[in-house]
């Protein structure tokens, strides 16, 4: 019998650490469909556990929504959500659990298979009802990025987005085919695990009022919640393949969640923004997550930019982020100037602005944003907080009541090429506080290592020795 190599082996396990490496890398976010008319998604078509569905898959299985009679669609978008936050958040929530209620039988058995546990209160109630729904523990993060724009190239319809949540004044022409965007609560990060669970379980309500409300109607409907990155971080294993250190550069477009915003004047780009997390905390308790509205629903007004050769301003404008705050205007201020000392042209980020409201002035001075001017800039946490590498320093008393977090920014508002960001230039220095530690570390080593070979060194041998069979040897004091 033929023996197999010991390096047979070895090709195949390279190929399956390559399919590991893939299927592990992928974000995904967890999508729930339900419709009130029957017969829309096939049950027996269910999808293998750790399967994610890509852009492709997604787009076959939406389809019936665009076949339904009724072609009314409401899109629950979250900021970030996991399968896991179905189990997790609703076991920890004690004697405050909201889903305290829902019915314990069993329903909907593919749904079960992945999360045995979920229960969310008025939103399990809907899937229940429904005469129609599916779930999908797992899809790419890169098709839910492009979900608002497939959705309405697919279709005519009427583009509704919910601002101020209040669905009683919400007058529907079911003659049309509608599309209403509701942008839930942000679940801001760096809040504690009860906020937390508060925010989904407001979410939750909203869900549950504004079904409820269609129902009483007579509308139907078709329902899409998701989120636009996963609440989690899912297991990576581009660390171990990549132990290298990258200075002053950027990850690739592919490990981006959503393409970055940008403002054209005719056929060009002249400003690029792009940020992982941009949120805002007002009177240090009213949390505002404009991450969404600003990259994924593009639920923005960016018209009263500006752009020339020297100056450029990005001016973002909101409508009814949240309760309490009817407008919101965020200015990115920046400039470019020639400094002799490089005999280059540098681009800086002079200052940030914030209006509420139209008459509620707050102003940020910058730290250490700048770069080249054929460069744009990168940090990986800027905000108003000390400890952060690029501060926004309150320069007046109105900005004294926010809190401004911005992770994985990148910006650039000059010589931009083909709508892309250019080479990055890093906020972190060469010198980081790990090289700094490691060097005065390894100074005082060599010291005590210095140190111990010199009073080696000063080891010598006696000059005289005694004679056993001659005089003893004397040995003067004085010597």
């Amino acid at each position: 019998m033929r023996q197999l190599s010991p390096a047979a082996p070895a090709p195949l396990l390279c190929a399956l650490a390559v399919l590991l490496r893939t299927a592990l890398s992928v974000d995904h976010v967890p999508m729930l469909l339900w419709s009130t008319q029957r017969s829309q998604w096939n049950p027996d078509a269910t999808l293998h556990e750790g399967h994610i569905v890509s852009a492709q898959e997604l787009t076959l299985l939406l389809q019936p929504v665009f076949t339904q009679n009724s072609r009314n669609l409401i899109l629950f978008l979250q900021d970030t959500l996991s399968i896991d936050d179905f189990t997790y958040l609703s076991e920890s929530y004690g004697h405050k659990n909201p889903f305290q209620n829902v019915q314990a039988r069993i329903f909907l058995f593919y749904f079960l298979i992945f999360v045995n546990k979920l229960s969310t209160n008025l939103l399990q109630e809907m899937l229940q009802s429904s005469p129609s729904s599916l779930v999908l523990p797992a899809v790419d993060c890169k098709a839910i990025r492009y979900l608002l724009s497939f959705l309405q190239e697919s279709g005519d319809w009427k583009l509704t987005h919910m601002t101020n949540l209040n669905f009683s004044q919400l007058e529907l022409d079911t003659s049309k085919p509608n599309l209403l965007v509701v942008q839930l609560r942000p679940l801001v990060s760096g809040l504690n695990e009860i906020s937390i669970q508060e925010a989904i379980a407001e979410n939750d309500k909203i869900i549950g009022r504004l079904t409820m409300d269609l129902q009483e109607r007579g509308i139907h409907f078709s329902v899409i919640y998701t989120a636009a990155r996963p609440s989690r971080i899912s297991r990576r294993t581009d660390v171990v393949w990549e132990l290298r250190r990258q200075l002053m550069a950027t990850e690739d477009e592919d490990s981006l969640s959503y393409p970055p915003l940008n403002m054209t004047t005719g056929n060009e780009t002249c400003i690029l923004f792009y940020a992982s997390n941009f949120s805002l905390t007002a009177n240090g308790s009213v949390p505002i997550d404009l991450t969404n509205a600003t990259f994924v629903t593009r639920n923005v007004d960016i018209s009263s930019s500006e752009c020339s050769d020297a100056n450029t301003t990005l001016s973002l404008k909101y409508t009814n982020p949240v309760n309490g705050i009817s407008s919101l205007e965020i200015r990115f201020l920046m400039t470019k100037k020639f400094y002799t000392g490089s005999a280059r042209y540098w681009s800086t980020l002079d200052s940030v602005e914030i209006v509420q409201d139209g008459e509620k002035f707050a102003k940020f001075n910058v730290s250490d944003i700048s770069a080249p001017a054929e460069y744009s800039f990168h940090c990986q946490l800027v905000g108003t907080d000390n400890l952060y590498p690029a501060r926004l320093i309150p320069n007046n008393d109105e900005a004294q009541k926010w809190d401004v977090f911005i992770s994985r920014l990148q910006i650039q508002g000059f010589n931009i090429e083909n709508n892309q960001f250019s080479y990055a230039s890093d906020c972190t220095g060469f010198f980081t506080p790990g090289i700094w530690m490691g060097l005065v570390t390894s100074i005082i080593l060599v010291w005590i290592l210095t140190y111990g070979i010199h009073m080696i060194m000063q080891l010598t041998t006696n000059s005289r020795f005694d004679d056993p069979k001659g005089p003893a040897l004397s040995v003067p004091q004085t010597e």
